[in-house]
């Protein structure tokens, strides 16, 4: 083991002062694709690609991480709202790689690339120059610039026309939307959070590339590939064998417990208002402020941010920026004369939502109709009363 860590870490201290002095790998050096399981935190959600590379004469056994990322780098969470977020590439020592996953318990699998001695070489010589400080970081997009969509990039860019990637794995193509939804509860804060701020452009179908941005499509799509008419992976393995994990949840902490709070509220207030003639001027405050808010930031994540999933959000028909102004006039006694036409509007702005829901133009969460039948509700009321006020 000593002699291991001696060789390694001439390995690096060479790779660094010097690129062209890295060693040549041997004939019984492997190039592999690993791909581990989703985790039940929302970062861990969609599981991981990494390449690794070991040779047993050498003693190398390292892995060349693309998912990785500084939360104490200047500014991470101003470029992590802006969609600016700048991942790296980082190199550890396969066992400490796969120590997190053992004390996670989250399965780890290996897929051993079918090259010759040359392309080995290359692409190890590729992955060290990628790790050199000045080329280590890229600007990082969860969906077409992540960990593992960065698998087909390098092997395109090593091997050009001779990886080909096959289809007759995928019985149909799915929409971003759908791809992730796959590995998230439709009840769970991650989901419905993702959904609200995903606009209608991650509704659209998927290429076999783009699949690709998931590790579990990856790892599909390289048993489907060919390099020069032969398999690309001509030998797979179970490094870790824990079952899939999934996130335990309980009902009074999920969205939907709170939702139904929500809109039970709602419509239990404005049953008593109808009751009694009267307006519950801060709930209506309350509710106006809050969904103009959300509105406001759906409109910066569109309009603002560089964020690839964010643009032509559709939500902002029901959860209207200008909801928070309204706010403000719901407080007076006299109402502004507009305020009957300006509900109306988002009544049918309602509507439109769930018509464009209904032929998929984009899809929404199951949540949101509930939220939208309560405020639809109570909208109807603050109309019913308007008028009787005016008559």
């Amino acid at each position: 083991m000593l002699t291991r860590n001696i060789l390694l870490f001439a390995l690096l201290f060479l790779s660094q002062a010097s690129f062209s002095k890295l060693p040549q790998l041997s004939e019984n050096s492997k190039i592999s694709v690993l791909t581990c399981a989703a985790g039940t935190e929302l970062y861990s959600a969609f599981g991981h690609t990494a390449f690794r590379v070991q040779d047993s004469v050498l003693g190398i056994d390292v892995v060349y991480n693309y998912g990785t990322f500084d939360p104490d780098k200047p500014n991470f969470y101003i470029n992590f709202a802006l969609g600016k977020m700048q991942y790296s590439l980082s190199r550890k020592s396969f066992e400490r790689f796969l120590f997190d996953y053992e004390l996670e318990k989250r399965w780890v699998k290996e897929q051993v690339l079918d090259l010759d001695s040359n392309e080995k070489n290359t692409l190890f010589a590729f992955f060290e120059k990628n790790y050199l400080p000045e080329n280590r970081e890229y600007a990082y997009d969860p969906l077409f610039n992540n960990c593992s969509s960065m698998i087909a990039d390098i092997l395109e860019n090593q091997y050009g026309d001779a990886i080909v990637f096959n289809d007759s794995h995928l019985e149909e193509p799915f929409t971003f939307r759908q791809l992730i939804n796959q590995h998230l509860d439709w009840n769970s804060w991650g989901a419905f959070g993702i959904n609200l701020c995903y606009g209608a452009v991650v509704d659209r179908k998927a290429n076999l590339r783009e699949h690709m941005f998931l590790p579990y499509y990856t790892m599909s799509q390289l048993q489907n590939t060919t390099k020069g008419e032969k398999p690309l992976v001509f030998k797979e393995r179970k490094i870790l064998g824990y079952p899939e994990k999934k996130a335990k949840s309980y009902f009074p902490i999920t969205p939907l417990f709170w939702v139904l709070l929500i809109a039970i509220f709602v419509l239990t207030i404005t049953y008593i208002d109808f009751k009694h003639q009267s307006q519950n001027k801060w709930l209506d405050f309350i509710l106006f402020f809050v969904t103009g808010l959300i509105g406001l930031l759906l409109v910066f994540l569109w309009f603002v941010t560089v964020h690839s999933g964010t643009p032509n959000n559709l939500n902002v028909l029901w959860v209207l920026p200008m909801n928070m102004v309204v706010a403000f006039y719901l407080l007076k006694d006299k109402k502004p004369s507009w305020l009957h036409k300006y509900l109306w509007i988002s009544l049918c702005l309602m509507m439109i939502t769930l018509l464009l829901w209904i032929f998929r133009v984009q899809v929404f969460s199951p949540l949101v109709l509930i939220l939208i039948i309560a405020l639809a509700i109570r909208y109807l009321f603050l109309i019913y009363q308007s008028v009787k006020l005016q008559s």
